[in-house]
């Protein structure tokens, strides 16, 4: 679906500005998913890295940060040598991962909405969504409790991961993936994921429809990793998406999506209006651009997203020009 009512996005790359180099043995790989708390003099911004490969081949998943400089985002000014939150006991949901997913200010606290996985038989993982809370502006964190806040459900038989939760007119929204079903390609289990919204009055409790709300446009297409801004009276989100199978490539991989809406109930999907494409060439993100966060900072807005290998390339930023 396509729309003319207003100008197309215009964002200009500013590069990469970081990457693990292995510096820590919980920080071997990745830079995905990248979130940002604004502070006074400096972005916080938060990410998922993993581990090396364990003698069965498993790898864990740990969310930590880099700091940048407010008004110069390539200066790193410090990354954090620990993650934010340490991985759950054993059974529970985020045993093997802990991955943030959404940082937001409510009253005098820092929520950490994040995806807690388990790796699973019969299906490679599960995916839930988890809360923590801090009280030193997004330092450290501790879990609002042991088990998810959102989870299966009857309608929602699958997995739920990637929230972005926003407070409009005193109501928190989210927005979150949700998986549809699993499908067996190649030898592999394959989950197939839809973008879907939820409301709640104090961030913990959540009314669920389970109902997509962004058209498909690709084949057994995944949604994820929404993100809604108003600018002026209309509502505008970044996801991204890839085709359900054989996507571990720079063709059918993932790539930035756009939709709009006047009411948050219904999106108009116009990825030509808001998309930032792959880089040309050999680029960090020359194959694959993901996870994108869109921010106003002091008057500009930002995307940070992650490159190539989902993440594997670490993470940048563009700037909107027009």
């Amino acid at each position: 679906m396509t729309s003319n009512t207003h100008r197309a996005f215009r964002w200009a790359r500013q590069g990469r500005i970081f990457a693990p180099d292995g510096r820590f043995e919980w920080m071997q790989s990745h830079a995905q998913n990248p979130a940002v708390l604004a502070l006074d003099d400096r972005l916080r911004v938060y990410f998922n890295c993993r581990t090396g490969r364990d003698a069965g081949g498993g790898v864990r998943a740990y969310a930590t940060y880099v700091d940048i400089d407010r008004a110069n985002p390539k200066q790193i000014v410090t990354v954090r040598d620990r993650p934010v939150l340490e991985l759950g006991e054993p059974g529970a949901f985020d045993q093997f991962g802990v991955m943030s997913g959404t940082v937001t200010r409510h009253a005098n606290e820092v929520f950490l909405y994040y995806v807690g996985w388990t790796r699973s038989i019969g299906v490679p993982y599960h995916h839930a969504i988890g809360l923590a809370t801090s009280r030193d502006d997004g330092a450290s964190f501790e879990r609002f409790g042991k088990g998810p806040i959102v989870t299966r459900t009857p309608n929602e038989p699958f997995i739920q991961n990637s929230p972005f939760v926003t407070k409009i007119d005193g109501l928190f929204h989210m927005w979150y993936s949700t998986g549809l079903r699993w499908i067996e390609h190649a030898g592999s289990m394959e989950s197939v994921y839809v973008l879907v919204h939820a409301t709640s009055t104090d961030g913990k409790e959540w009314t669920r429809d389970g109902l997509p709300c962004v058209e498909a446009v690709a084949q057994d297409e995944c949604q994820t990793n929404p993100c809604v801004v108003k600018i002026a009276d209309r509502y505008h989100m970044w996801f991204c998406y890839r085709y359900g199978t054989d996507f571990r490539n720079a063709d059918r991989g993932y790539r930035i999506g756009y939709a709009w809406s006047d009411d948050l109930v219904q999106w108009h999907r116009d990825d030509a209006t808001g998309e930032l494409p792959p880089a040309p060439g050999n680029e960090w993100d020359s194959q694959m651009v993901c996870y994108p966060c869109v921010i106003d900072v002091d008057g500009k807005l930002l995307m940070f997203y992650s490159g190539n290998g989902f993440g594997e390339t670490g993470f940048g930023y563009a700037v909107l020009e027009s």
